[in-house]
């Protein structure tokens, strides 16, 4: 499909990128699932890769064939329309940074039992409401080695456009889904056979460097909400609580920066 210049803000085709926010383009009319945005080209490229299916491009035009040669075969169906900065800030509400981004169609997500066959190290986020959070953890989760995330109903979508671009697009790459009450992820996790660590600031807690992840053959870290924590259902379904040891008088870490420390330490 050619290239095409934008010449009109109230072209309908822009819809998706008309100052709509997260919420609106999850529950955008015509989609299955909804949309969300892949800001970038590596974004882009990581999202193609993973099997989720572009809906448009809006590029500058010095970026367009990039991304026409990110989205390979896509690139024959899929428009992408291009405009000069500020024109594309004016429908977006935000300067292009990176150059491009993209409306994606959301994934059906996968069961539990599906994310969690072959998982042997996997982060469990409680509540975590931070968008930023989410991406931060999900890098980590990337980078060290984590096999799979499961987030709670309270916990931000990490399809929200700010934790994808936090991420550097990992939220596409490692596997996670969705999970239910306690009860339900309780028995899930006993089913796969998973130990749960809780990561929280409890009497009972036990260093880090004294827990040996190794072993267990099956990890389950929990993170929980910066300032509540964990709640009381979470700790009561955990089988061990841990925490980093600090020093001069801090008690607690970022969520993300915590779960980096912690997912190091167990990664075994």
């Amino acid at each position: 499909m050619p290239l095409i210049a934008i010449d009109d803000l109230n072209d309908p085709r822009l819809v998706d990128y008309a100052h709509l926010t997260d919420v609106a383009l999850k529950k955008a009319r015509g989609t299955e699932h909804g949309l969300y945005i892949a800001e970038s080209a590596l974004v882009l490229e990581r999202a193609v890769r993973a099997g989720h299916v572009p809906r448009s491009v809006l590029a500058l035009g010095n970026t367009a064939d990039e991304a026409l040669a990110v989205l390979g075969d896509y690139a024959a169906e899929v428009p992408v329309f291009v405009g000069p900065g500020e024109m594309l800030a004016e429908l977006t509400g935000y300067i292009l940074h990176r150059g491009l981004i993209a409306s994606m169609h959301r994934p059906e997500l996968p069961s539990a039992d599906t994310v969690l066959a072959g998982a042997r190290r996997i982060v469990i986020l409680e509540n975590v409401s931070d968008p930023t959070n989410v991406g931060a953890i999900f890098r980590s989760a990337g980078a060290i080695g984590a096999d799979a995330i499961l987030v709670t109903p309270r916990c931000s979508d990490p399809f929200y456009r700010r934790a994808i671009r936090v991420s550097m697009g990992t939220v596409l790459q490692v596997p996670w889904t969705r999970v239910g009450d306690w009860t339900e992820t309780r028995a899930l996790l006993t089913r796969h056979g998973f130990h749960m660590a809780a990561l929280a600031l409890t009497a009972d807690a036990v260093s880090l460097r004294d827990f040996d992840g190794t072993g267990h053959e099956h990890l389950a870290l929990l993170l929980g909400a910066e300032g509540e924590g964990l709640t009381p259902e979470a700790l009561a379904a955990s089988d061990s609580v841990v925490q980093i040891p600090m020093k001069h008088g801090i008690d607690s870490l970022n969520v993300a920066a915590a779960s980096a420390v912690a997912m190091w330490a167990l990664s075994g």
